[in-house]
Order: C-alpha cells, then sequence, then structure tokens
C-alpha cells in the first residue's frame, strides 16, 4: 500500500532542480480563455494506461499524487465529475466550504440524500429533460445528452467568480470534454505500475483527434511515479 509520508520530489522539466514541492508547482496563475472558465482533467494513469486498481483510481497513487490533488482543489473555483465516479469513489463535501462540486449525469440517476447534496456542496449538470429531485441546484443545456460547451460558458452563471473548472473523471466525461476540445490543462500523474486487466483509460467515447499539448513541467519523486502537466497548444 502507498506511504502517507510524501517522498521527496524534484522537477526535471523545466529548469531541473532537485527539490521542490507539489503547491510550488501546481499552484501557478492559469490564463482564461475570453469565452468560458480555464479546464483543467486531473487524473492518475498506471504505465500500461488504465485509470483504476480494484476499480478506483485511489490504488494507483502515492501521498505526493494525494497532494497534487489537493492543491489543485485550493486553486480551481469548480470541480466536475461523471456520476458513476462521484458514486463509486465516495464523493462527499470537500474540504474547502466554497468548493462546488458540478456532477454530470444524462440520466439523471444521483442520490440527492448523500452528504454531498445535502451538504450544499453538490450541483447536477444534466440535459433538458432528465428527472433531477427537487432541492438539487440543477445547470441544464442540451436536449437529451449534456452539452458541455454550454455547460462550461453557464456554470459562472450558476455561480459567480468562476474562472477555473477541474474535471476528475471519469473516462467518458473526460473524453466528452476533449472531443469538444474543452481541456486546456491535463495534470497526469503517472504511477509506476503494470495494472492489467480492462480498466478504461483516460479518456472514452472521444473520435480520434490529434490535439496538440505542451510540456509545464515533468517532476519524479522518490518511489518512481512522475507528475507531469501539459497544455493545450492552441497555434
Amino acid at each position: 500500500m502507498p506511504s502517507d509520508a510524501a517522498p521527496a520530489i524534484r522537477r526535471l522539466s523545466p529548469d531541473p532542480v532537485g527539490t521542490t514541492t507539489v503547491v510550488d508547482e501546481y499552484g501557478v496563475d492559469r490564463p482564461r480563455p475570453a469565452d468560458r472558465p480555464w479546464v483543467t482533467v486531473c487524473m492518475v494513469a498506471s504505465l500500461d494506461g488504465s485509470i483504476a486498481l480494484d476499480g478506483a483510481s485511489g490504488g494507483l497513487g502515492n501521498a505526493n499524487d494525494r497532494a497534487v490533488l489537493a492543491t489543485m482543489r485550493t486553486v480551481v473555483d469548480v470541480v466536475i465529475v461523471g456520476a458513476a465516479t462521484a458514486a463509486g469513489e465516495g464523493y462527499g463535501p470537500p474540504k474547502r466550504p466554497d468548493l462546488r462540486i458540478g456532477v454530470v449525469t444524462n440520466s439523471g440517476r444521483i442520490d440527492a440524500t448523500s452528504p454531498l447534496f445535502t451538504s450544499g456542496a453538490g450541483f447536477v449538470i444534466t440535459n433538458e429533460h432528465a428527472e433531477i429531485p427537487s432541492g438539487v441546484d440543477t445547470l441544464r443545456t442540451g436536449g437529451r445528452e449534456v452539452d458541455l460547451v454550454a455547460a462550461v460558458e453557464r456554470i459562472p452563471h450558476l455561480i459567480p467568480g468562476v474562472t477555473h473548472v477541474q474535471a476528475e473523471g471519469g473516462p467518458t466525461l473526460n473524453g466528452a470534454l476533449a472531443a469538444a476540445d474543452l481541456v486546456d490543462e491535463i495534470c497526469l500523474t503517472v504511477s509506476p505500475h503494470v495494472v492489467g486487466g480492462d480498466a478504461a483509460r483516460l479518456t472514452s467515447g472521444a473520435p480520434e483527434r490529434g490535439l496538440g499539448y505542451e510540456p509545464a513541467h515533468v517532476l519524479l519523486d522518490d518511489e518512481g511515479y512522475l507528475f507531469t502537466r501539459w497544455v493545450r497548444r492552441r497555434d
């Protein structure tokens, strides 16, 4: 099992340094597109591309990977996550009181009695026809499927002041964001394990595209984990 103690971490690129911190490397300013918030995908994957071990992402990470997620949650304004991932990973109220978590669902199947929603932190992003329990904040776009372009654009209307949205999976949501070319940044931890099995890869359901990204940083820790940050190249 991964240790709770954070192993030493160093920057390989750019400008290699022998010691750095997750906070220094990930707590940086991001630009905002003119018409919508900046969108980050934050995930962990194994060497053979799996995003889960024993059905959950947590088994792939270590203390530094958990620190990446914790740090990113201090700099983003809203988290979005697919309904299946929110349920499977046990999403509850975030530690940061003002952080809202949007659960994306086409079916409308959510547990409105879960702490995520009863706390007021959770809201739903869905289509125009899904039935959502009363009392749950809901952002609706698209006829039978969520229009993610419109949803990302409208999140600041539901939650004023939003300039940075973080997507935390699952692969279907990531794939839909990639298909819409909404992913400005990918924070990808590469776990030094081969998992096998048939778990999904980072994106699922997106058409083949050649979306280009530039490496913003590459970090390595003493347990062999690589921490990479990639920014969309929009030449």
